[in-house]
């Protein structure tokens, strides 16, 4: 039941997801000939070229020998969430194409497109999917390098589009709002992908070290570990408590060590990914 109810909600996401980056499709960048990168950028590209087709079904037929690619590297729940995905973006692209171009500046056009597209398409890769075409081929490069953000790879690859948009369209300056539309999509994409990973990690300094941690673990329901420390000017052995907790926990900490030591050293630092009890568990395939 808990899975069928996991599998209900991903799915959600990710036609919700399509359906946001289809009206930001036809709403800001399609209209003034900005590129969102991606296969439906190389669609838009192609549909440009040789005046055939469509966006959405131009974008259904490049993802085919891809998701063979992603079927044999990527595995079974990967192919079947992003086969949703791509028949979902490509039906909204098509679907929302009657909306009202947004008459405003390209480059407002650009960052609210940016903003609308990343959203849509974050919401996608957080349930584990994508949308197809280019997706999977950022999927396997993240398998490769794991330590660079899903967002940062996909500005990366899309940059490229940007740059045949401009020849397609024969127009630098379209080719340009393309990057900044590009730039701005793989930062949201970034913030809701790892909107939940981002906790605090606390030093603290106190001679009523124990305390605290006692009401750590009490009040906040976290673990502490005490670190062996020296004074550098007075040369007295110290306790240093290491700490992590959740963004929304940082002010009862703080609070919660003043009013035990008002004197006490507090060092916050900002931790992404916390693995463990508590926080995020391990996965190979995670983002």
């Amino acid at each position: 039941m808990h899975k069928k109810r996991q599998w209900v909600i991903g799915f959600i996401k990710i036609v919700f997801g399509c359906a946001l980056f289809g009206i930001a499709f036809n709403m800001f960048f399609a209209p003034i000939g900005l590129n969102a990168g991606g296969v439906s950028g190389l669609g838009m590209i192609f549909v440009k070229f040789f005046e055939v087709g469509t966006v959405g079904s131009v974008t259904a037929v490049i993802n085919i020998p891809l998701f063979a690619l992603a079927a044999f590297l990527l595995g079974r729940k990967f192919f079947v969430g992003s086969l949703i995905g791509m028949l979902a973006i490509a039906v909204s692209i098509d679907s929302f194409a009657f909306l009202p171009a947004v008459d405003i500046d390209p480059l407002m056009c650009a960052l609210y497109g940016g903003i609308l597209a990343g959203g849509g398409l974050g919401l996608v890769f957080a349930s584990g999917a994508s949308t197809g075409g280019s997706d999977i081929i950022v999927r396997i490069l993240k398998l490769r390098w794991p330590n660079i953000r899903i967002g940062v790879i996909c500005t990366g690859f899309d940059l490229i589009i940007a740059a045949l948009t401009g020849v397609v369209f024969n127009d630098v300056s379209c080719a340009l709002y393309s990057g900044v539309a590009i730039f701005i999509t793989g930062r949201v994409i970034d913030i809701v992908v790892y909107r939940f990973d981002y906790s605090k990690v606390v030093l603290i300094i106190s001679d009523k070290h124990q305390e605290v941690a006692e009401q750590i673990a009490l009040q906040l329901h976290r673990g502490a570990t005490f670190l062996n420390g020296q004074g550098s000017y007075t040369g007295n052995e110290k306790k240093v408590i290491l700490t992590a907790v959740k963004r929304q926990q940082l002010a009862e900490l703080k609070s919660l060590v003043v009013a035990i030591d008002s004197q006490a050293f507090v060092i916050v630092q900002e931790a992404h990914q916390v693995l463990g009890d508590g926080f995020s568990r391990y996965s190979k395939d995670s983002l």
